[in-house]
C-alpha cells in the first residue's frame, strides 16, 4: 500500500478496528485472566502453581507461536485472510469453557481442570498464530507517525468495555449459583468475540508485492541468527522485555493474595478489575500519542516504573482498599507493556523484516513468560507472597537500568520505509 492508499481508506480502518478490539476487550472482561479465570481455576484446585500458570496461559500463547509464521506472513501480499482464518482459533474456546462449567456438577474437578486448561492454550495459541499477520497487517493499513495512537486508541476501547463487563461479571458470580455463574460470563464471552470479528472483517487492505529472496535469504533460522547478531539494540530490548515478564508476574496473583490474604469477596474481584482496566483504558491514548511524539522506550521505562510502584503498595499496605490503587497502577502499566511494546516492535529492522522482529520479539520473550508464574506460584507454595513480590521489584528494577543505560529509541537509528505497491 503506498502512502495515499493508506491515508484514503485510513478513518475507515481505524474505526472498524477499535470497534474489532472493543468488542474483543468487553468479551474479556466476562473472561478476565486476572479475576474471572483465576477464580474459576481456584473453584477446581487449591494449587498456587496452576492457578498463575493458567492465568498467564494466554500471555505464553500469544507469544511463543510468533516466530514460527514469521516467514509465512514475510510472503503474504495480503494479511487480512489469514487473520481472519487463525483468529477464529482464539475466539470459539470460551463457548468450550460455558460447556465446561456447566457440566461441572456431572464431572469431577480433575476432568474439569484438565479440560480447562486444555481450552485455555487453545484460546491463547490461536491468538498467537494470529499475532504476527495482525500486527503486520495493522502496521500496513495504519500511517507509520499514528501506529502508536491506534493501538492506544484500541485498548483504550477494549479496556473501556471490559472494565464495564468485569462490573457485570462480579455481580453474575456473586448473585447466580455456582458454577452456571462462569458458564454464563463465558457465553457472554463467545457471543462478544464474534461482534468483534465481523468488524474486523470489515477491514480493507491493499495487495503489496513482497520482497524477492534469494534461497539463502528464505533460510529462516540464519536470517533470525543474523539478525540477533548484527542488531545489539534489538538483544537489549529483548532483555528488557523478559525481566518485564518477571516484574509483570505479580498481577498473576493479586487477586488470590487479597482473597486469601484480606478475605475480598468476588464481587470485590470484579471492581478490582474494573478498576485495573479503566487504569488501562484512561491511560492508552495518552500513552500512544506520547510515544508517537516524544519517542516509545521513554514511555516504556515510565510503565515498568509505575509497575514496580503497584508491587510496592500491594507489599506494604495492609488493607484491601489499597488494591484499588493497586490494580489502578497495574492497569496503567499494562496499557504501557501493551500498546508501547507493539509500536516499538514495529520500528526495529527494514521494513521487508518487520515479520521476522514481530515473531523474535515475541517468541524469544514466551520461555520468561512460562517460567515466571511457575516460579512465582512456587515462591508462594515455598516461601509466601511476600518473597514473590520480592523477586517482582528485583526484576522491574533491573529492567529499568536496561531501558535506560542500553536500550536506544528504534525509530532514531532508521528512517521509515512504506511498502512497494503491486504494479
Amino acid at each position: 500500500m503506498t502512502h495515499t492508499d493508506i491515508l484514503k481508506h485510513f478513518r475507515h480502518n481505524f474505526t472498524v478496528n477499535v470497534l474489532d478490539g472493543a468488542f474483543f476487550g468487553a468479551g474479556l472482561g466476562f473472561a478476565s485472566f486476572v479475576t474471572v479465570i483465576p477464580l474459576f481455576v481456584n473453584s477446581l484446585t487449591e494449587s498456587t502453581t496452576i492457578i498463575g500458570l493458567i492465568a498467564a496461559l494466554h500471555i505464553i500463547g500469544w507469544q511463543l507461536p510468533q516466530l514460527f509464521t514469521a516467514r509465512k506472513v514475510a510472503g503474504l501480499r495480503l494479511y487480512r485472510p489469514m487473520v481472519l482464518r487463525r483468529t477464529i482459533e482464539e475466539r470459539w474456546p470460551f463457548l468450550g469453557l460455558a460447556v465446561v462449567a456447566l457440566l461441572i456438577p456431572v464431572m469431577s474437578n480433575q476432568v474439569a481442570l484438565g479440560l480447562t486448561f486444555l481450552l485455555v492454550v487453545w484460546h491463547s495459541f490461536g491468538g498467537g498464530f494470529t499475532a504476527t499477520a495482525w500486527q503486520s497487517m495493522i502496521s500496513k493499513i495504519m500511517t507509520r507517525e499514528r501506529v502508536g495512537t491506534f493501538f492506544g486508541a484500541q485498548s483504550a476501547a477494549a479496556n473501556l468495555m471490559a472494565a464495564i463487563t468485569a462490573v457485570a461479571a462480579g455481580w453474575i458470580l456473586l448473585n447466580i449459583e455456582y458454577p452456571y455463574n462462569f458458564a454464563l460470563c463465558f457465553f457472554l464471552t463467545s457471543i462478544l468475540m464474534t461482534i468483534s470479528w465481523v468488524f474486523l472483517w470489515a477491514a480493507r487492505e491493499i495487495a503489496h508485492e513482497p520482497r524477492k529472496v534469494t534461497v539463502e535469504e528464505d533460510a529462516l533460522w540464519p536470517n533470525l541468527r543474523d539478525i540477533l547478531r548484527r542488531d545489539v539494540n534489538f538483544r537489549w530490548f529483548i532483555a528488557a522485555r523478559v525481566l518485564t515478564q518477571f516484574a509483570w508476574m505479580a498481577t498473576s496473583f493479586y487477586t488470590i493474595y487479597a482473597v486469601r490474604q484480606y478475605e475480598m469477596d468476588e464481587q470485590t474481584a470484579g471492581l478490582m478489575t474494573s478498576v485495573l482496566l479503566l487504569g488501562q483504558t484512561f491511560a492508552n491514548p495518552l500513552i500512544g500519542w506520547v510515544g508517537d511524539r516524544f519517542g516509545h522506550r521513554r514511555v516504556f521505562m515510565g510503565g515498568l516504573m509505575v509497575m514496580l510502584a503497584s508491587i510496592v503498595v500491594a507489599l506494604v499496605m495492609p488493607h484491601t482498599g489499597w488494591f484499588y490503587l493497586v490494580f489502578g497502577l497495574a492497569g496503567f502499566a499494562q496499557a504501557v507493556f501493551w500498546t508501547t511494546t507493539m509500536a516499538m516492535t514495529v520500528e526495529f529492522g527494514e521494513e521487508t523484516e518487520r515479520p521476522y522482529y514481530i515473531g523474535l520479539t515475541n517468541t524469544l520473550i514466551a520461555p520468561a513468560t512460562i517460567l515466571a508464574p511457575i516460579i512465582g506460584g512456587w515462591l508462594v507454595d515455598a516461601f509466601g507472597f511476600q518473597a514473590m513480590f520480592a523477586v517482582t521489584l528485583v526484576a522491574g528494577l533491573v529492567g529499568v537500568m536496561v531501558l535506560q543505560l542500553a536500550v536506544l529509541d528504534p525509530r532514531r537509528l532508521r528512517p521509515v520505509l512504506t511498502p512497494q505497491p503491486v504494479e
